[in-house]
């Protein structure tokens, strides 16, 4: 068998609102995507979180997270990730250990340090500019306190939490995540899926310097990445002019919920260099190009699991893409 058939394929969901649409719509969306997900035999469904984007309606991802979970029954749900500096451990911990007992065996977190938004709302989380900087060790450290079984000095504990011991992730975009995840022992997932390219020197890093732990005997690395199939290249290509649009429009500084995909983009082309180095490591076409291209990229990267971001205006297309996907692993 080939490599991308021993591969695990998973879901990162953004949590689109359309044009149009509302965040009621999207909710039922993501459910509807992780029941179909569930019954292709995907691994994980992974939710973000992002504040003040009016395209993305996964703000509060714990509550976001049980949603899903309770609209699915054996797939894993999980963050990719919690912003770890905007929240005091211990209120993720009781959120998670209140999941992890609702849905037990089912739940991941997975952490970032980035503020999943601008300095404006930063402030309005009370997020300090340098949260996270210096001291995420520290609050992962209590993070994990409060996860494992109670020791006999603890005068605080999260009830749920304590004892549940959710696997927990380190997600980044450079190498520091990558670093400190293989120091920890833990398994690491690169964002891919908009900073490619550090991708590469990440995952050296990471599989150079790890430790093995009581998590983790070897290395396991989860990459993200855009994947947007279709019947024919051509139509994946117009499907894709979705995606390429809400770049476009985090860099022109406007809305960014899904639109229509068009037959052609009005672009600069110093936009349209910015735009292909988020979506470097986009892979876009019909069942053999997807197939060829997403052999490679798992070839090139050694991944064990690969968890694909689907930006689509139309949710049949979304779902569509995904079967085509899962169709095209199982080929080879």
């Amino acid at each position: 068998m080939s490599q991308l058939a021993d591969t695990a394929l998973s879901v990162l969901d953004l949590a689109p609102i359309r044009e149009g649409g509302s965040a009621a719509e999207t909710f039922a969306n993501s459910a509807e995507l992780a029941r179909h997900a569930e019954r292709l035999g995907y691994r994980r469904f992974w939710l973000a979180e992002h504040h003040n984007i009016a395209g993305i309606a996964s703000a509060a991802t714990s509550v976001l997270i049980g949603h899903v979970a309770g609209q699915t029954s054996t797939i894993r749900v999980g963050s990719g990730g919690i912003m770890l500096p905007n929240h005091a451990p211990l209120v993720i911990a009781e959120q998670f250990g209140t999941l992890e007992t609702l849905y037990p065996g089912r739940i991941d977190l997975g952490l970032g340090r980035a503020p999943g938004s601008d300095g404006a709302t930063m402030r309005a989380m009370r997020r300090s500019a340098q949260s996270g900087v210096d001291d995420f060790p520290a609050q992962l450290d209590e993070l994990t306190r409060y996860l494992d079984d109670e020791t006999p000095d603890q005068q605080v504990k999260a009830v749920p939490g304590q004892g549940t011991k959710v696997p927990l992730w380190l997600l980044g975009s450079s190498g520091y995540s990558a670093q400190l995840a293989a120091r920890l022992g833990l398994p690491f997932a690169f964002a891919a899926q908009f900073a490619p390219g550090y991708l590469y020197e990440a995952l050296r890093l990471y599989r150079d310097n790890f430790r093995p732990s009581a998590v983790l005997d070897k290395p396991y690395a989860m990459v993200g990445l855009p994947v947007i199939a279709a019947e024919t290249d051509a139509m994946a290509h117009y499907l894709a002019t979705t995606a390429q649009q809400k770049f476009l429009n985090l860099i022109r500084g406007r809305r960014t919920t899904s639109k229509p995909p068009v037959e052609q983009l009005d672009w600069t082309p110093m936009e349209q260099a910015q735009i292909s180095q988020f979506l470097g490591a986009a892979i876009i076409g019909g069942p053999e190009t997807v197939k060829a291209e997403l052999t490679a990229f798992q070839a090139s990267t050694g991944a064990d699991e690969l968890m694909l971001n689907s930006d689509f205006y139309s949710q049949q297309d979304r779902l569509k893409s995904y079967e085509i996907v899962a169709n095209v692993a199982k080929e080879t």
